[in-house]
């Protein structure tokens, strides 16, 4: 089977849940400790697959006379998260570039924080780059990210089982990523704390209950993010993707059963804080 295309991102469709989205980045910066001092330079702060910038921006809430860089590989996230770029109130300067964080490596400079927000679970490896990651840290800098933990989950599984099926398998087969594409909180724990430098390392998990709204909700958050290489995969077919779409949304249907209240949609996130000691 041919290499499979790169998912492409449709920033529009990502933002339509973009308030349950943030709320795992809230949660993750409000563990991440002061920046150290800077010996009079601004704060260096990288957030690798920021995405539309959408949280990025509150980087420069917390710090605002920091320099945030964002770093993305697709080039629709990084369109609509350049509408936010530029200077800041506090004096500092937030601003976006190209890069994939599967081969991203700090450049000769040091950064205070390292930060990656629901994006290494595209990155198969991803633990490998820690030690780099890590030793680009100024001493007290911080790496800290999160992560989706749900490749288990019905939404994901049913994905999964439905692309490997005799009708699909031909055009889908091999293109989603399984549970295995994060690690656990202890294995994080585990390498982070193996780096070669001293850290000390928070690790947790977190499941949340998003409540969504609207018809189909559960089919309507995954084409922003877990569907994305499918729908890329059969983006040069409109008849396939609606019949794919329609035999997914109905058993997401029954895995999500719709409330008056709503849809409770359970999602589990994984997160780790890293900060630098020697």
């Amino acid at each position: 089977m041919p290499a499979a295309p790169a998912p492409t991102w449709d920033p529009d469709q990502y933002l339509r849940h973009s308030g349950h989205r943030a709320r795992p980045f809230v949660d993750l910066l409000s563990r991440v400790p002061g920046l150290p001092a800077a010996d009079g330079r601004p704060p260096r702060i990288a957030d690798l697959g920021c995405g539309p910038g959408n949280v990025t921006r509150l980087l420069a809430e917390r710090w605002p006379a920091a320099h945030i860089t964002g770093f993305d590989n697709s080039e629709q996230m990084l369109e609509q998260a350049e509408r936010v770029a530029g200077p800041t109130p506090g004096g500092g300067r937030l601003d976006f570039a190209a890069a994939d964080a599967s081969e991203w490596a700090p450049p000769e400079q040091t950064y205070d924080l390292i930060l990656s927000n629901a994006t290494l679970q595209w990155v198969p490896g991803h633990a490998d780059s820690f030690p780099a990651w890590v030793a680009a840290l100024v001493p007290g800098g911080t790496f800290a990210f999160q992560v989706p933990g749900n490749f288990d989950a019905p939404s994901h599984v049913l994905m999964r089982e439905l692309s490997e099926s005799e009708r699909w398998r031909d055009r889908l087969g091999g293109r989603l990523r399984h549970a295995d594409a994060v690690l656990s909180p202890t294995a994080y724990l585990e390498r982070l704390v193996s780096v070669g430098c001293g850290v000390e390392v928070d690790a947790w998990e977190t499941t949340y209950l998003h409540l969504l709204e609207g018809e189909d909700p559960v089919l309507d958050w995954v084409k922003g993010t877990g569907l994305r290489p499918v729908l890329t995969a059969l983006a040069d077919d409109a008849g396939a993707r609606e019949a794919f779409l329609a035999e997914y949304g109905r058993l997401l249907r029954e895995a999500y059963p719709a409330s008056a209240a709503g849809t409770v949609f359970p999602f589990r996130r994984v997160f780790a804080v890293a900060r630098r000691t020697g």
